[in-house]
């Protein structure tokens, strides 16, 4: 399933990243998004999500939420 249809406050482990962008699977990688690591949706909005990686948060939008894979 995608983060997308993740629960808010529930901690998953990311099982891949889909997407044919080299830029942005580096991108996630820099943020410590990547198969394996743990990650909580902390709220959600209309365009996109809030998430927590490690000890950060991240804004990210609907089109990257469903290219996690969890």
């Amino acid at each position: 399933m995608s983060l997308l249809e993740a629960e808010i406050g529930k901690e998953y482990i990311i099982s891949s990243i889909e997407t044919d962008d080299e830029e942005l699977d580096s991108f996630l990688f820099s943020l410590g998004c990547f198969s394996g690591e743990p990650i909580t949706v902390v709220s959600r909005r209309r365009s996109g999500c809030t998430v927590a990686i490690k000890d950060a948060r991240y804004n990210i939008d609907n089109e990257l939420a469903r290219a996690i894979l969890i």
